[in-house]
């Protein structure tokens, strides 16, 4: 019942609770974040949604835009400033995400939306997923956030979505808020972003070169659509 009549207008009243008591918080990053970026403080990314429709998720920018001599940008780790650190270990690049909940995209609690390109990599049964709205913050996110592996995050998403209840929802906010504040679990040991899924398959053999690049083909593919 909760999940299927009540969880997306509590969504909705929360998230437009939220963007209004933090009106003032979101005008100062927006004004930080376009003098440290040089330029646009936000950040758009295709995600797959609910039923896999892809959505532009939105966020505040953590890393500058530069380039080599070739025009290729930098590793991530050159680009991720110091004011973006900050923004990643508060979470508080997060909340431009806010509109996409009140307009439909996302949810508060539910499993987080993950790349295209690690969507693709995904077996039938994980893709499961995204038969619903990926969230804000999920089981996942409060038993760990970054710092666990593929597989254990497949295995939250997926316990989460057997059994959503309005109980479990508050639970995982409220253990969301106290990871936030520990800022625990924000990267990967010895990574400044988390590690793509396709990446890490890769990594330990599971998936061949040329699979690899026929998957990173289509999830192109996909993003053009």
């Amino acid at each position: 019942m909760y999940a299927s009549f009540f969880k997306r207008g509590i969504d909705f009243m929360l998230s437009l609770l939220a963007l209004t008591v933090l009106s003032p918080i979101l005008v100062i990053l927006i004004i930080l974040g376009a003098v440290m970026m040089k330029g646009n403080p936000f950040f758009t990314q295709l995600r797959p949604g609910k039923d896999e429709k892809i959505f532009k998720l939105i966020k505040f920018r953590t890393m500058t835009c530069e380039t080599d001599e070739n025009g290729k940008l930098l590793p991530d780790e050159v680009r991720l400033v110091p004011y973006g650190k900050f923004l990643r270990s508060t979470s508080l690049d997060e909340l431009p995400e806010l509109i996409n909940i009140l307009i439909g995209d996302m949810a508060v609690v539910g499993p987080r939306p993950q790349l295209v390109r690690d969507m693709v990599f995904m077996s039938d049964e994980v893709r499961r997923r995204h038969t619903v709205r990926p969230g804000l913050t999920g089981l996942a996110q409060c038993s760990g956030r970054n710092n666990m592996s593929w597989e254990k995050k497949f295995e939250y998403d997926l316990e989460y979505i057997e059994k959503i209840t309005f109980l479990g929802d508050m639970k995982i906010i409220f253990r969301t808020a106290f990871k936030v504040l520990k800022r625990d679990g924000i990267t990967e040991d010895g990574m400044a972003t988390a590690m793509d899924l396709g990446d890490y398959l890769l990594s330990k053999g599971e998936v061949e070169q040329a699979f690899y690049d026929e998957k990173q083909s289509e999830a192109k593919e996909l993003m053009e659509v």
